[in-house]
């Protein structure tokens, strides 16, 4: 019988000694979904403890909301509305949110690569756990996580004056299109987490390439301001098309697709749902590779 040293990866029964000494024992895997759970369950309570580690899920969607609504939203109009605060503040509010789900990328990345740079992964190879499930509990705890920002800007929107005026329906499909979404991009923050290795690497990288594609959009603006090889770039931009999915699906104010307008604009949530189809079919089986390459002899 061999004992561990990790008491994160431990469940309420893995206890031995007769006076109960809270050491995990090593013992067979219980199974994929078993252990997924409980490495997900781990980096729930890291978040828990390190709490600095959710201020891209919770400080910087509220400063961004703030900042957007009450400093730039005045110079800012939306096509075919009155020039109303209220109005910006409703059309920003997808926006945000669709900007913060694209940043849940890092959140995965950053903890994958933490725990390569703290030998937190090597320990697990020590362990029986089933093949797939540090992976996957990667994904279900950045999952669980992104319902945190969520919650924070359905809040923090309702208080400087956005409201949801869709159907019942069409609430639960922008919420249920914004974790898909998420989810999707969680897969891609995997793959560069496995693949650089560090935090800084992550950082950096992660800056340079996603962080331009939530600006070059309509996350804040509207496209009819936008020149005309940015403006194309962001008519098929899927971070357009998700912010404006949650708009209609919201009822928030949009600026209607004219005749002429790509298919992207005049389909967005459909869109939208075929970039996340893409995205977890393309970076799922990349981020699985980059983790066994680098983690599995």
């Amino acid at each position: 019988m061999t004992a561990t040293t990790t008491p994160d990866l431990a469940t309420p029964g893995d206890r031995s000694g007769p006076a109960g000494d809270g050491v995990s024992v090593t013992r067979p895997s219980r199974g994929l979904l078993h252990d997924t759970w409980v490495l997900a369950r781990r980096g729930l309570v890291h978040m828990k403890r390190q709490p600095e580690q959710l201020s891209d899920a919770t400080i910087q969607p509220i400063m961004f909301v703030v900042l957007f609504a009450f400093v730039f939203g005045g110079s800012i109009q939306i096509p075919g509305f009155p020039d109303e605060p209220r109005i910006y503040r409703e059309f920003l509010m997808a926006g945000i949110m669709a900007q913060t789900l694209v940043f849940t990328a890092f959140g995965a990345a950053m903890s994958i690569a933490n725990d390569q740079k703290n030998q937190a992964i090597d320990r697990f190879r020590s362990l029986p756990i089933a093949k797939g499930a540090v992976i996957g509990g990667y994904a279900v705890a950045n999952v669980l996580k992104t319902m945190l920002p969520v919650i924070i800007m359905s809040i923090t929107g309702y208080a400087i004056g956005w409201r949801i005026r869709g159907s019942i329906a069409e609430t639960v499909g922008a919420y249920g299109l914004a974790i898909g979404f998420a989810f999707a991009m969680i897969w891609v923050g995997i793959w560069l987490g496995a693949l650089v290795g560090t935090p800084e690497g992550v950082t950096g990288i992660g800056f340079a390439t996603i962080f331009p594609l939530t600006f070059v959009a309509s996350t804040f603006v509207p496209l009819q301001g936008m020149p005309g090889v940015v403006r194309t770039i962001a008519e098929w931009n899927p971070v357009t098309t998700l912010s404006d999915s949650l708009r209609e699906l919201f009822g928030n104010p949009s600026v209607a697709p004219d005749a002429n307008a790509p298919w992207s604009l005049q389909n967005p949530v459909l869109y939208t749902w075929i970039w996340v189809a893409i995205i977890i079919a393309v970076f799922a089986p990349l981020a699985v590779r980059a983790y066994t390459k680098k983690n599995v002899q």
